[in-house]
């Protein structure tokens, strides 16, 4: 167990409280005696060769599963008491095992590949955090649809693969939902295709870069999520790459950017903020005239 990851969970407010991704490995059992009553958090892997003394331990809550073997992981679903479990580096055909899981409260899978279908998920009735990092045969996350009791989600790739999502459209079935994160995300699906979004009538807080999507989709989302935070993005954002390297950033998937030193860059900002403020007014009658929007919520 070497591999260390940063904590991309979003700490503020009750979603998460499992431990972070930094501390996980101050939790395996190594030793630890079967029946240990002092265990409520573990870690285990592929080559610990005591790891199902997990089964023992009467106040378990909180499993770190990194690199498992396929025992291991179909193994894990007689945990019935277990509220917080994190799998990492794994690649199992199905993850039917997780559903029945029913106590499950916060739910982690990192770079886990080889299955494609989320639909047991819909099986934890208790589940109010979901953070999903590169999947690698994902795309269709409708099997999310339907689990009324999510209150946290996040959906992330990588800087050198974007987690591939067919469409937004499992979002209406998450009407509790409350926080919202797009990380390294791609998506092809025709405009308006953020709509899903703004139907989330007890969002809170959105997370997502400048340049994942069109911009047509953020001037969208700028319009329908006032009041939500941090889903306004403006026509273009500053940045400071280096101290030689200070650029404005155009809104949207492609927009390109210009350095704030360049003779044409106060031309071309206004430009474009011309272009998204457009963007905004067409968004105004898109949102008006959808049908969607209206009947689902």
């Amino acid at each position: 167990m070497k591999h260390h990851f940063a904590d991309l969970l979003d700490r503020d407010g009750d979603y998460w409280t499992v431990v972070p991704n930094l501390q996980r490995y101050a939790h395996r059992i190594n030793d630890v005696p079967a029946g240990s009553e002092l265990v409520q958090i573990a870690t285990v892997g592929a080559e610990d060769a005591s790891w199902r003394n997990i089964f023992t331990f009467p106040r378990l809550e909180e499993l770190t599963l990194h690199e498992p073997r396929r025992e291991q992981l179909l193994e894990i679903s007689s945990l019935s008491g277990l509220r917080r479990l994190r799998i990492t580096h794994a690649r199992p055909k199905d993850i039917d095992f997780i559903g029945s899981m029913v106590g499950i409260e916060e739910l982690v899978l990192e770079y886990v590949s080889g299955f494609s279908d989320l639909t047991p998920l819909r099986s934890l009735t208790k589940l109010k955090s979901l953070h999903l990092e590169n999947l690698r045969r994902v795309h269709d996350f409708s099997g999310l649809s339907g689990i009324t009791s999510l209150r946290y989600l996040s959906i992330d790739g990588t800087l050198d693969w974007k987690q591939p999502i067919d469409d937004f459209e499992f979002l209406w079935g998450l009407q509790n939902l409350e926080v919202l994160f797009f990380g390294q995300i791609s998506n092809k699906s025709p405009y308006p295709a953020t709509i899903p979004i703004l139907g989330l009538k007890k969002l809170v807080r959105l997370k997502l870069v400048w340049n994942m999507l069109p911009t047509e989709e953020y001037a969208l989302m700028e319009v329908g999520l006032q009041g939500v935070k941090n889903a306004s993005w403006g026509p273009y954002t500053r940045f400071q790459f280096s101290p030689d390297l200070e650029t404005f950033e155009f809104t949207g998937k492609g927009a390109g950017r210009v350095k704030c030193g360049h003779a044409d860059a106060a031309r071309k900002c206004a430009e474009f903020t011309q272009r998204y403020e457009t963007f905004k007014k067409d968004a105004e009658s898109v949102i008006r005239n959808s049908w969607q929007l209206r009947e689902r919520t």
